[in-house]
């Protein structure tokens, strides 16, 4: 863990808003340094947590800086709106392949939602108005133009397009781009009705620069009220897109470990018919809405597709871990930990001499305080619920929260809560609220 904290640490501190994080760092030359999806979805909440406020809000000002190149990406496939690039350096798509140029769409509503991670983090709603909303209403505008509407099932579906499952592509309807798009169209609906209730004079500027106008929204309404999502009735578990229960139903445990990983031991032919998953999809939006689903509904969905995927993804097993750790899964979580924790280490998927996973790292980050210390913010209040893998005697971790700075520190007798700096205020244990103060320590029994 401290390993790749180190490598976290060396490999973006904020500085510049023109420079991002590739995802191998600066340990090797594979992917150029450009930036991916990953910076959004796994590495900005690592440094929400470990430094101050700004930091992060570079990472979102170097998305905001592209915006204009973002809208010229999505005129050339005829679109409206804003496509940010699944590759680039300066804005423009720097990917040469189709399946993901022009359908891994989904890392559009990655940027929106690095946007509502950081306001219900750090509590910084003023930069909604100052630029997230320009660039939320942007995103929203191109899922309006890319969605096709299906008079026979009175639904809005997504067509051709590759999730977050890169070892299947030209999909139609995949769950989790659906889902990510709805709710992209939501969050820019809230942010126009937050900036105009709360923001007056910003909204009268940004009604005028977007032409916003009530016609639009309405449609907007509309498509989040009729987005079609796939569901397998026969395991009552989301679908991962149409028509994914044709193919045969393999387990991931059945490959012989000879074929394993199956990206450098099968023809992509064979990969793409399969049922295998490179990493999580489904589970991806389970994990960004966590609080959207009851308890049961993410097992159903664990217990169906963790076992078919392969983990050939670097950003696949943390992901699992916070799941696995949030349903009790205790063995499987600490499994996943292990895999993001010693990736490079142990040269998991045969790749590491190509440089470090960094944005894995980030993964790690996650694991140990998502997932092992169950943290999440729900309605602007930190929230805990720590375990012990068996393994284990106890662990520490800091983060910062808005003006706080708080230690966690978890053994076999005790979870004990200290804020270093920071004025008091009220945290939820285990689903218990809790005064925290610089000299209101919280101490209960494991």
């Amino acid at each position: 863990i401290r390993f790749n904290v180190f490598q976290l640490n060396q490999t973006y501190t904020g500085d510049d808003p023109r420079l991002n994080i590739g995802p191998k760092g600066f340990t090797g030359e594979k992917y150029g340094g450009s930036t991916y999806w990953d910076t959004e979805a796994y590495c900005l909440p690592f440094y929400l947590s470990t430094a101050d406020k700004s930091i992060a809000r570079q990472l979102l000002m170097y998305r905001y800086k592209h915006l204009e190149k973002a809208k010229e990406n999505a005129r050339k496939l005829g679109l409206k709106g804003a496509l940010y690039p699944m590759v680039t350096m300066n804005g423009e798509e720097c990917h040469n392949e189709w399946e993901i140029t022009f359908e891994e769409i989904h890392r559009n509503a990655a940027i929106a939602y690095a946007i509502f991670n950081y306001v219900r983090y750090t509590g910084d709603e003023e930069y909604i108005p100052k630029y997230g909303l320009e660039v939320v209403v942007e995103t929203c505008r191109f899922w309006a133009s890319r969605v096709n509407y299906n008079p026979y099932k009175d639904k809005y579906m997504i067509l051709g397009v590759t999730g977050p499952n890169e070892y299947e592509n030209n999909v139609n309807n995949n769950w989790y781009t659906n889902t990510m798009a709805s709710w992209n169209i939501q969050y820019a609906i809230d942010c126009i009705e937050l900036v105009k209730n709360r923001y007056t004079d910003d909204y009268e500027r940004l009604k005028k620069k977007l032409n916003l106008n009530d016609k639009e929204i309405e449609k907007w309404k509309d498509i989040v009220n009729k987005m079609y999502k796939p569901y397998i009735k026969e395991f009552d578990v989301f679908g991962q897109q149409d028509g994914y229960m044709d193919k045969e139903q393999l387990m991931a445990h059945d490959l012989p470990k000879e074929e394993r990983p199956i990206n450098q031991h099968w023809s992509w032919d064979r990969i793409l018919r399969s049922c295998f998953i490179k990493q999580a999809d489904v589970l991806q939006g389970i994990y960004f809405f966590d609080d959207k689903f009851d308890m049961e509904t993410k097992k159903r969905n664990f217990d169906f597709y963790e076992p078919r995927t392969v983990h050939e993804s670097s950003l696949s097993p943390c992901i699992h871990c916070i799941l696995a750790a949030e349903i009790g899964y205790k063995d499987k979580a600490y499994e996943m930990y292990l895999r993001t924790a010693r990736l490079d280490l142990n040269n998991y998927n045969n790749d590491t001499c190509d440089g470090l996973h960094i944005t894995s790292m980030a993964g790690t980050w996650m694991s140990m305080v998502y997932g092992f210390g169950g943290m999440r913010v729900n309605n602007g209040m930190l929230s805990f619920k720590p375990f012990i893998p068996e393994k284990w005697k106890g662990y520490s971790f800091r983060l910062q929260f808005r003006d706080h700075h708080i230690k966690v520190e978890v053994n076999c007798d005790r979870i004990e809560i200290t804020e270093i700096s920071g004025e008091d205020f009220t945290i939820m244990l285990r689903d218990k609220k809790y005064p925290l103060g610089m000299d209101k320590p919280i101490y209960i029994k494991y």
